[in-house]
């Protein structure tokens, strides 16, 4: 799924949803969070709230809490 056509579509009023990578998924969002990668460079966007909410979507794509995700994003720092 387009990680930049979902967010625009969920939240329309946030105007930074228009900066996200047209290219990024949330296949490739998990796969840079297993592999340590920085992701606000993946998603072209370096907002707190927006990476929030991806997350959150992406833990309920791969049936997870919210934690899980995190947790896994937390260890790269």
């Amino acid at each position: 799924m387009n990680i930049k056509n979902y967010y625009t579509n969920k939240y329309p009023s946030d105007d930074l949803g228009a900066e996200i990578n047209s290219k990024a998924t949330f296949i490739g969002l998990l796969d840079r969070l297993h592999k340590r990668k920085d992701i606000y460079n993946y998603l072209e966007v370096g907002d707190s709230v927006i990476r929030e909410r991806l997350f959150q979507e992406l833990s309920d794509l791969v049936g997870e809490d919210y934690s899980y995700i995190y947790n896994i994003w937390l260890k790269q720092s």
